[in-house]
This record gives C-alpha cells, structure tokens and sequence, in this order.
C-alpha cells in the first residue's frame, strides 16, 4: 500500500493551530477550549471533564485520550466494512504481524508527520501523541501502539537518512536515533529501531512505576532538519555494529543439560583441566548478553560452554540465563514440591475473571519495576467501554500492557500487578523473605529483580548434595538476597561457613534475617565489595574456615541485559566489568588453596 502524500503547495508547517469552541459544555469553558485547541473534538472534552470533574487536567487528558482510542479505532472498523466517505483506507490488525507491518519500504519513505484520529486533517499541524497515533496512510503496530505514517512528499534519500529523518519527525531525539542506528546495525528496520529507543528511554529513568507520557508537540521542522543532517555525519564515521556485538544464538528448547520435565539430551562432558574442582564454582548472567561478552565470560572461565537455561521450565516465568560452572550434570533433582508452573496453578483465584482471549499461561521475566494503578485503570476502561467480546484492537493493547507488566485479572475487566510476596513465591524465595526491615515496595521489587530463580539454581546444585553430606563453605559473591544460600538450604545440604560480599545494605540485611529465622547452625560472615577482597583477605578467610567448596554468585547485568539499550557497554560497562573480580577472586581462592594442600 502507497503512503499517501501531500501535496507540495501543503508542506506541512509546526504551528498550532485554534478551532471554535461550541458555546455547550461545562462552566470552564477556558478549560474547554484548552483541550479543543489541543486539537481534540469538543464532545469528547466535554464529556471527559463532565466524567473526571474540572480540577485534575491530568485525568481529563487521560479520559480523552483513552476515549479517542476506543471510538477512532471503533470507526476505523467501521469504514472498513462499510466503506467510508473520505475514501481513507485503514486496514485490520489481522492483515498485520503482531508486532509490525513489515511490508513498509523504509527506503521509500520521506518524511512523516503523525495526527491522532479526529484530530483536523489539515496539513498546517503536527502534533504528536505517544498514546497513540493515527493518520492518513501507512500504518505501523509497535508494542500496541498504532503508528500512521503520511509521507511528506516523493524525494528519496539514502535509506539511513531517511530512516534518521522519519524517527525524528515522529519525535524522537536525534541522539537517542543515533545511538539506535549505531548499536542495531545498518540494516535495522524503523520498527526496531523505535523499540530499541523506547527501552532505552525506560532504563534511563530511575522511577519504578509506568508513567503515560503526555502528548508532546514539535515546533520546528527546520531546527530538526538541521540536527539530522548533523547526526547523519556523526554516522558516517561510527561504522556498522562490531561482530562481537552481535546477540548470542540461544538453543531451542533452552534446557541447558536438561530440566526435570525434559530429559537430558546430554549425559556427560569434558572439562579442561584447569577447570576441574574442587572448589566447585557457578557463575550466572542474562543469556540475551552479546555473543562477544559470553565469549569473554567463557574464555575467562576456562573454555566451558555456556549452559543457558530458561526457568519457565521450573516456575511461572520466564527467566533466560547463562550459566557457567565445574558442577557434574547427572544425577540432578528438582525440589519438592515443585512449584506452580503456570499461571493458574500459581494463582487458582485469577481463573474466574480470565479472558478467553488472554492465552498467557506464563509471565515474562519479571523486573525490577512494575505497573502503576494509572496503567491498570486505562486497562480497565479500555475492556470495560466494549463489553465482554472487545474488539481485536483492543485484545491487541491489553495483551501487550499485560505481557510488558505481568498483570493478572483480579476482577471483572480488572488488572493488577504482582505483589513483593507473589513473586517470592514464583521465584522460590519463602514467603515474607523481604518483607520488613524497612524496605519499601520499590525496594523489594529490586532485589527480587535482581535475584536467583531459586528452583532452578537447585536443580543444578544438587548434584552437591551427596558430594558434602556434612555441609559445604560456601562464598558467596553479588550475593542479593541469598538466592544461591537458600537454594542449598532446601536441598538441605548445611551451610557450615558462609562468606556473603553483596553492596546493598537492605539486601545484607535480608540475608542476615532469613538466616536467623531459618535457625542455621554455621557461620555467617558479611563484607561489602568484592573489589576490596585481595588475596591477603582472601587468605585469612581460607585459614578461618578451611577452604571453601563453593565459589557462585552472578555480576550485575545493568550493561549487559538486552533491555538496556543506552548504557549497554557489556563487560566494559561499570557495574558488568564486576565480572572481572569474580573470576580473579576464584583463581585467587584455587591458587591458595592448592599451595596449602
């Protein structure tokens, strides 16, 4: 489908423009013509601020936004069907992928302007709503948004100008288009370009909870213009992406050795002499790190092959991470009980109010950060407005909010996120294990963020369990909230010494609270950075508690996940190159005590 172009004596400009304020409509009639000069029709902004009141134009915005969604997109289905009468052509979410259209021609495209529906089709305004776009020609379905692109006019240009130019003109910063186009390649569609910007703008922000932006308007085309023109020429000197870069190919089913619902496709291996313990070590990353940093990991660690392992095969989530160890393969078992492993067995409650039309029976990685009542809320209205068969455009951006937030159904069109102690439970962790101590919500979504999927880290580590009857000494490095200590400790082999190096005070006192309550028998020992443990320290701690058995622990991932689209420096990055000190503090640890036997 040709993208509909405007004609060249109607270049669009980037001023406001203003349209005639009915005299109906609420006493504010100020705050009407507000929004109307927003460019929003006056009957809904009538009715938005009949419906949230005149005080909060934050909610009214919402309100409209949220009607202008339902009742376009309704319309849009209507035209469809029945023919429209300005002969606009729209297209079903069935003729599209679920994520894009992948029949766009990025190199046929100019410039764009984005128009939300309803909005004047004037060519005089560019007005841009992140919520979600319409206009007149191309459509584009990224993370559930609708993207309509108009083409400005019949010039081409080189494809990564153009490419350049077109996120630009949708609003994105020139850098962010940049460092997009730099990390993705020279062949990266638009479309993943847009999703690489918009995770870097989430990993950017500290803040936990989801907030909607507010529409945004750009007011000079010509300063843009200037500004990719420069950011071309930064391109020009930077080069394709380097192939170390490039994402590691995953194995499919990712079971690594095996997992206990799958038999083991590998019965044994050979590991270099070198590598052979004890001391046993096991090390853990993000698996969607690039193919250079897993290289890296593996060169340093001896040659050993990666065994990557998603937990979906040991819990309700997904959770796709590398693992890198001297342990034996056979004789694995898992817990008992197992765990929930889908959503419903996890929470048999949410099966009442669960679509039809929602197939999840798994939830995504979960993160550091979840979903705010606002986002539940525009969920709610969203399903609420159509009843109980809402239309495919609608199943669309409800599917993908829940996908991206793991909500689960808690009543009639109703949403929420996961609870702290929801997801102790999916990950393993005992119930109430950072509850308290004066750790806040935000708090302890971070440290489970961050931590073992307990479950999974067992079944590698009872192979132990026969090898030290009597209990093992344990160091334990990036230790969090004691994810590899609690595993050992339900497969009930003793923790005799543990030697716990983690930063985070909140997660030290985690730790040190779970071990009290657990009643354990050993000794607990705590210190801070791993980087201040040097080989005399390192010696006295050998001397103390005789050796130790096992060395595990996961660097920080911060510049490694695949999330982390702007600080995404691999093990070169700051918190990542920790990595470093993991594997000079196991060589340390094997070269004393091997001079001591």
């Amino acid at each position: 489908m040709a993208a509909k172009t405007f004609p060249k004596q109607a270049k669009p400009t980037c001023s406001m423009f203003s349209m005639a304020a009915s005299s109906a409509g609420p006493s504010n009639s100020n705050l009407v013509q507000h929004f109307i000069n927003m460019g929003f029709h006056e009957r809904l902004v009538t009715k938005a601020i009949i419906e949230s009141g005149e005080s909060n134009t934050d909610m009214i915005l919402e309100t409209i936004l949220t009607y202008s969604v339902l009742e376009d997109s309704q319309q849009v289905d209507q035209n469809t069907c029945h023919g429209s009468s300005n002969q606009q052509q729209c297209v079903h979410d069935d003729e599209l992928s679920s994520d894009y259209d992948d029949s766009l021609d990025d190199s046929e495209i100019d410039d764009f302007v984005c128009l939300p529906n309803g909005m004047s089709q004037s060519p005089n305004i560019v007005t841009i709503c992140k919520f979600h776009f319409y206009a007149f020609a191309e459509i584009v379905k990224i993370s559930g948004i609708d993207i309509y692109l108009v083409q400005e006019n019949g010039n081409s240009l080189p494809d990564n100008e153009n490419v350049l130019l077109s996120l630009a003109s949708m609003g994105y910063a020139v850098e962010e288009v940049s460092e997009a186009m730099e990390r993705c390649g020279p062949d990266a569609s638009v479309v993943d370009l847009i999703e690489f910007i918009t995770a870097a703008q989430m990993a950017k922000t500290e803040a936990v909870f989801f907030e909607e932006e507010k529409p945004k308007i750009f007011v000079n085309m010509e300063l843009k213009r200037k500004q990719n023109q420069e950011a071309l020429e930064r391109n020009k000197k930077k080069g394709p992406l380097a192939e170390q870069d490039d994402v590691i190919r995953l194995p499919n089913p990712m079971i690594g050795f095996g997992v206990p619902s799958i038999c083991s496709v590998v019965a044994y291996r050979t590991l270099p002499e070198a590598a052979i313990g004890p001391p046993f070590f096991y090390y853990e990353n993000v698996a969607l790190a690039t193919k250079g940093d897993w290289e890296t990991i593996s060169r340093f660690l001896y040659e050993i092959t990666p065994e990557f392992v998603d937990s979906k095969y040991f819990c309700a989530a997904a959770r796709k991470r590398g693992y890198v160890h001297n342990l034996p393969i056979n004789n694995r078992f898992p817990l008992l009980p197992l765990p929930p492993r889908t959503i419903h067995e996890a929470f048999p409650l949410t099966k009442k109010w669960w679509p039809e039309w929602d197939k999840r029976t798994k939830f995504n990685c979960l993160k550091t950060t979840y979903g705010s009542p606002k986002l539940t809320e525009m969920v709610r209205k969203a399903v609420e407005k159509c009843g109980d068969n809402p239309p495919d455009h609608v199943k669309k951006y409800v599917l993908e909010e829940c996908r991206r937030w793991n909500l689960v159904w808690v009543g009639k069109n109703k949403v929420a996120t996961l609870e702290p102690d929801e997801v102790e439970m999916i990950l393993g962790f005992p119930r109430n294990h950072t509850r308290g101590g004066g750790l806040s919500r935000t708090d302890r979504f971070k440290s489970l963020g961050n931590s073992f999927q307990v479950d999974t880290v067992a079944y590698h580590l009872s192979v132990l369990k026969n090898i030290y009857p009597d209990g093992m000494n344990v160091l334990s490095l990036f230790s969090g909230i004691g994810g590899a200590e609690v595993a050992l400790h339900k497969l009930r082999i003793p923790l005799k010494n543990v030697v716990s190096v983690e930063l985070s005070e909140a997660n030290r006192d985690i730790m040190k609270s779970w071990w009290q309550q657990t009643d354990q028998k050993g000794n607990l020992v705590h210190l801070a950075d791993v980087q201040k443990l040097d080989p005399h320290k390192l010696d006295k701690l050998i001397k103390s508690v005789g050796g130790f058995d096992l060395i595990i622990g996961g660097s920080p991932c911060n510049n490694m996940a695949g999330s982390n689209r702007v600080n995404r420096d691999g093990l070169e990055g700051e918190q990542s190159s920790l990595f470093y000190d993991y594997f000079r503090i196991l060589e340390t640890v094997k070269i004393i005590m091997n001079r001591r036997n």
